[in-house]
């Protein structure tokens, strides 16, 4: 089991930077993608970027790409989202995830995820 507590999110103007964290503990046997997907209200949810476990191959959203950027602290088994930019549309509520897979291996499908934090929310506005 692994269980995922995101960190950082909170209001923010236009233009403005934020960055999440995604904190992971407990027993896994095996490596694990880590990734962000997130949720607008009256949206489904959808993928924003992902990080293998090797931290070498990454996957981002057309709408993140240029403007958010993940990375993974092995060490301190985390994953963190740097958003730079940011745009009202981003407004949404965050949500970690990690699948168990291939060290080398990373998915932009949700349903292939088999832990979810409890998210964390995203407000961009003036």
């Amino acid at each position: 089991q692994v269980q995922l507590v995101e960190s950082g999110g909170g209001w923010v103007q236009p233009g403005g930077s934020l960055t999440l964290t995604c904190a992971a503990s407990g027993s896994a046997s095996g490596t694990y993608a880590m990734g962000w997907f997130r949720q607008a209200p009256g949206k489904e949810r959808e993928f924003v970027a992902s990080m293998a476990w090797n931290t070498v191959n990454t996957v981002y959203s057309n709408s993140a790409k240029g403007r958010f950027t993940i990375s993974r602290d092995k060490a301190k088994n985390s994953v963190s989202l740097q958003m730079n930019n940011l745009k009202p549309w981003d407004t949404a509520f965050y949500y970690c995830a990690a699948e168990m897979t291939t060290p080398w291996d990373v998915s932009r499908s949700a349903d292939r995820y088999d832990y979810w934090g409890q998210g964390t929310q995203v407000t961009v506005s003036s």
